[in-house]
């Protein structure tokens, strides 16, 4: 992976280059930003530019030993930490780490580093299991690290998702970030860095990655995926700065497109005070495993915003796709100054409740008649 396969964030590329040209390079980095900003990329960017053998200009050369080996996810200096679940077929005393999902790992990174969790449950198979990090994985991590390095460089620790570690994990993995073996670094990519340990935090420098620009998202989308200019350009801006959303756009079969309709149906029969039917609604959603049921509730939330604003007929304002203007072109007066933020906070709710692992069923039957006295509230 190269700077140059990095879609936009000219500004953290460019402060990731300089911490090598002025020979200060920090043993523990936090790449922070929302989904779909790149930050695996960046990642992995930088690791290639530390490993690679001709790296004097703005990216690594591509062609040396160094960089075949990582453009192949070979390299023996490069190491990978991430979330799993529990293989199937093994007991409560299996310690569980990313060595038992190493070859689905390679497959999910050799297809791109613009990924989500969902997508990585489901290379593992993990149905409604939730992925964490447990002390196995700091075991693994600390065995591999205390290994010379093979190449005579840097060795690199790529974590992606660290604030997933356990109480027990995160203590031990303290240990190593704290006193790192020689010209060893941690790349850690967080989403939710404030639920990290405050130790962990204040022994890495923290860069935060903004979303990305609409203009580069745009750009991509024309070279890299050939599509006509007036489409990118719209694609772009609903994609609000998240390379993931622009390829969700782009896939008919999407499951934003499913996350639409479940909406659509949601406020369609909540409208019409359909118990009966809003109870099958709840059935429904309840059965997606809980990674996909969070990123559907704050889909949600986008869409109360949007249909919000779309009241303002301020077009600058808004970031939807054709589909969802669509619908908002009649539903959008439902949502008014008088409502927006309750139907929101219900939403917000049902989030924070699905992570706290409630009975999914109650909790979207109670945010869905919520919804019918949220609707019909007037400014």
């Amino acid at each position: 992976m190269k700077f140059s396969e990095v879609i936009g964030q000219d500004d953290a590329k460019e402060r990731l280059r300089q911490m090598v040209a002025e020979n200060r390079v920090p043993h523990a980095i936090m790449l922070c930003g929302p989904q779909g900003c790149g930050k695996m990329a960046l990642a992995l960017a930088f690791a290639s530019y530390l490993l690679c053998e001709n790296n004097s200009g703005d990216d690594c050369c591509g062609s040396c030993r160094q960089c075949v080996m990582t453009d192949k996810l070979a390299h023996p200096d490069l190491h990978f930490s991430y979330p799993v679940i529990r293989p199937s077929g093994t007991g409560s005393e299996h310690k569980m780490s990313s060595e038992d999902f190493t070859g689905e790992w390679r497959h999910l990174l050799s297809q791109g580093p613009y990924f989500t969790m969902d997508q990585w449950l489901a290379a593992m198979g993990a149905a409604n299991q939730q992925a964490q990090m447990g002390v196995g994985e700091s075991d693994v991590v600390m065995r591999a690290l205390s290994l010379k390095s093979s190449q005579g460089g840097y060795k690199v620790c790529i974590i992606w998702l660290p604030e997933r570690m356990n109480a027990e994990c995160a203590n031990k993995m303290l240990k190593i970030i704290e006193e790192p073996p020689h010209k060893t670094v941690f790349i850690m990519v967080c989403e939710e860095p404030e639920k990290l340990l405050d130790t962990i935090r204040s022994r890495a420098q923290r860069i935060d990655i903004k979303r990305i620009e609409t203009e580069s998202i745009e750009t991509a989308l024309v070279d890299r995926r050939g599509i006509d200019a007036d489409a990118a350009r719209r694609i772009a801006r609903a994609a609000n700065g998240s390379w993931l959303n622009a390829l969700e756009a782009l896939n008919s079969d999407s499951e934003k497109k499913l996350f639409l309709d479940m909406f659509v149906s949601l406020m369609r029969l909540a409208y019409t005070r359909n118990i009966k039917e809003l109870r099958k609604w709840s059935d429904t959603a309840a059965a997606y495993g809980r990674e996909r049921q969070r990123r559907m509730l704050t889909y949600f939330v986008h869409l109360i915003r949007e249909n919000f604003v779309y009241n303002f007929r301020i077009g600058e304002l808004n970031y939807m796709t054709q589909d969802e203007e669509n619908f908002a072109r009649n539903f959008a007066r439902f949502v008014n100054e008088a409502n927006v933020i309750e139907l929101s906070e219900l939403m917000s709710r049902a989030i924070r409740d699905i992570g706290q692992n409630a009975n999914p069923k109650i909790v979207f039957f109670d945010m869905a008649t919520h919804i019918i006295v949220s609707l019909i509230r007037k400014p």
